[in-house]
């Protein structure tokens, strides 16, 4: 199996809502883990069904550390049904948002219900990285980056970066 693609912002499905997983089938189950594979492949350590093209509402995810192997986490239909305390995600990054780094404001703590692969209901409470691993990945299945949570200057900045490497990229072929 080889990985899948994964789309880059300003690529318009990024910012389309996902909608909700209805059944767990071998089709599923494939496509979880083509996308176990195209993250670990990236590498990254979240991936979310929009980011390869896929409009359900499915993610995953590993924050063990690399030299303890893999502990890949999935999530289906994940909704975040609490939130408390604020913190400063720093240097935050994202695979579909390659080359760019921010400083985001997420919260301290939440509380994320869902399924598993099985289908089996989850309720995860997680705090620090965990949490914002989740809310960044939850916010890709809501349609929202993590560029669209920093200031809108220095959003625009970005963009502008973006849309010239664009244009230089373009006029090299």
């Amino acid at each position: 199996m080889k990985p899948l693609r994964i789309l880059t912002y300003p690529e318009p499905f990024l910012l389309r809502e996902t909608e909700p997983l209805q059944n767990i089938d071998g089709a599923v189950q494939e496509m979880i883990d083509a996308m176990a594979e195209t993250m670990y492949a990236a590498p990254g350590i979240g991936l979310a069904a929009s980011q390869v093209g896929w409009g359900k509402s499915v993610l995953i995810y590993d924050i063990a550390p690399r030299e303890e192997g893999r502990r890949l986490h999935v999530l289906v239909n994940p909704r975040i049904v609490a939130s408390e305390g604020e913190v400063l995600s720093e240097n935050e990054g994202c695979l579909s948002v390659p080359d760019y780094r921010a400083d985001v404001k997420r919260a301290e703590r939440v509380l994320v219900e869902g399924f598993d692969r099985e289908g089996k209901p989850v309720r995860l409470e997680a705090d620090g990285f965990h949490a914002i691993v989740l809310q960044h990945e939850i916010d890709h299945l809501n349609g929202v980056l993590f560029i669209d949570r920093i200031s809108r200057l220095k959003r625009e900045l970005y963009k502008r970066k973006l849309q010239k490497a664009l244009r230089e990229s373009e006029h090299a072929v």
